[in-house]
């Protein structure tokens, strides 16, 4: 005979965190922030085919900015 564990009805809730009473979520924002990271990278992906040298300037401005904050 096999033996089973009693869990805590908060263990073993399998819903979205909008279903937990007491959790104030806005349906869809998920999404829509996954939507607008997804744009950002492929934007950010085709400028830097586009224009390789914006790669260049973006590293040279944090090489320069981080050895300010060094000195």
């Amino acid at each position: 005979m096999t033996h089973r564990a009693r869990h805590n009805e908060r263990e073993d809730f399998l819903g979205s965190s909008a279903d937990v009473p007491g959790r104030d979520a806005t349906p869809g924002r998920g999404e829509f922030l996954e939507l607008l990271g997804l744009a950002l990278a492929a934007g950010a992906f085709v400028l830097l085919v586009v224009r390789p040298e914006v790669s260049e300037a973006l590293v040279h401005a944090f090489a320069t900015g981080t050895a300010g904050l060094v000195h």
